[in-house]
């Protein structure tokens, strides 16, 4: 007979405590069904100032700032929660849609066909996404399989605005 898991000695994080904001993204991956799509789209906004503030460069030092950071939030709020990867952990996706967003960022047009496409890549997780959602642990496999997911995203995105571009539709 297999013995139980030891209850987790330490209690959840408060929603207000600054690994649960920035793990949750202010609370967004607190809302309803779909946690991971709540967070690529509470992203969007603060991608848009950033763009718009400093260019594609902020938006990616954001990003990577956002990855690092998200390495930390994610572990100690999974730990505290007793999960490997709570759904309402949606910094990855922050990080993750940010990147994505990064070579259009100065181009709102572009914005929704960006958030579709990581959403796409994010759920359907193709290999090597799924093998780093499988395989990488703590806080950093909380992360990573959100940014390779982003690559996915990125390529087809670059491909649809060349097509676009060179067609004359944009």
């Amino acid at each position: 007979m297999a013995e139980p898991s030891s209850p987790n000695p330490e209690a959840p994080l408060s929603p207000f405590h600054p690994a649960a904001l920035i793990a949750t993204w202010l609370g967004s991956g607190l809302l309803p069904k779909i946690p991971g799509t709540w967070g690529s789209l509470a992203a969007l906004p603060f991608a848009a100032a950033l763009a718009w503030l400093g260019g594609p460069w902020l938006l990616a030092g954001a990003a990577v700032l956002v990855f690092l950071v998200g390495i930390w939030a994610s572990d100690l709020y999974a730990r505290r929660h007793g999960l490997e990867d709570p759904g309402s952990v949606v910094v990855d996706e922050v990080a993750g849609q940010w990147m994505t967003l990064v070579p259009v960022a100065l181009q709102l047009e572009y914005y929704p066909l960006a958030f579709l496409l990581f959403r796409i890549f994010d759920i359907l997780k193709p290999w090597p996404v799924s093998l780093a959602d499988r395989k990488l642990k703590g806080g950093f496999g909380i992360m990573a399989d959100d940014i390779l997911a982003a690559v996915y995203a990125i390529a087809l995105l670059m491909a649809a605005v060349w097509f676009w571009e060179s067609s004359g539709v944009f």
